[in-house]
């Protein structure tokens, strides 16, 4: 059997699905199926500090859910609404929808994780988000985040697909 390119990348293609449960990295942001945040994809995109562990908060417990919050996303690029208030230590549940006609996301962060953030989104628009504290949704999909948001202070949520922050869908939670 001769060796080319051509065959090597097709056993690539073949044994790199089987490989992926094996190293628990699936090229995405992604929790551990313990809760714990898998911090590989973060260090190999270049970010080191896990939004888990963020000043925005952490992964809420649903048990502990205080109140359900809806957020509706558009090709506006605006999020209804864009400006929240909730106690410091409190869980909230946010029940997001998707109405535009393309996809559209929506992550927790501060502002400087977010810029971070959106800044490895436009070098890997397609990334796969799975992290507790975000969510892309396609058109007329629905989907939720529990979150815990637990010091006071100024919290951001954005879509950060690419050129989406940048034209106005950013919102703020006012956590006191």
């Amino acid at each position: 059997m001769k060796i080319t390119r051509k065959s090597i990348s097709a056993l690539a293609l073949a044994v790199l699905p089987a490989l992926a449960p094996a190293t628990g990295n699936h090229g995405a942001h992604g929790d551990k199926h313990d809760g714990t945040a898998a911090r590989a994809g973060h260090d190999m995109a270049g970010m080191h500090e896990d939004m888990h562990e963020s000043m925005a908060g952490t992964a809420g417990d649903p048990a502990q859910v205080s109140h359900t919050l809806a957020v509706e996303m558009d090709d506006t690029m605006r999020f209804t609404p864009d400006k929240i208030s909730v106690k410091a230590g409190e869980t909230v549940r946010f029940f997001i929808i998707n109405k535009g006609k393309i996809a559209h996301e929506m992550i927790i962060g501060t502002a400087d994780e977010l810029e971070e953030h959106a800044e490895m989104m436009r070098k890997m628009p397609n990334m796969v988000h799975k992290d507790a504290n975000q969510i892309r949704l396609a058109p007329g999909q629905r989907g939720g985040i529990v979150w815990r948001f637990a010091k006071a202070g100024t919290v951001s949520y954005a879509c950060l697909v690419p050129g989406h922050m940048e034209a106005g869908m950013v919102g703020t939670v006012e956590v006191k």
